[in-house]
């Protein structure tokens, strides 16, 4: 992944080794929430904040730390 704010259906296939239709179907989900929230998506792309938070469970004052099992 580089420096972009977003984030494509091939990074999410490297990130989460799941198919392309799935990394579709992923953004097309998280798009989904974030329309209902009020923000403007850019179809096929996805912030990649609003996936690390949602896949991880980051949030802004988590950057710093780590997963754990």
């Amino acid at each position: 992944m580089g420096n972009s704010t977003f984030m494509d259906a091939s990074e999410i296939m490297k990130v989460t080794g799941m198919s392309e239709g799935y990394a579709y179907k992923l953004i097309k989900q998280l798009n989904l929430e974030l329309e209902q929230k009020g923000f403007i998506t850019i179809r096929g792309r996805i912030s990649k904040k609003y996936f690390e938070e949602r896949i991880y469970g980051l949030r802004k004052d988590d950057e710093n730390a780590s997963l754990q099992r």
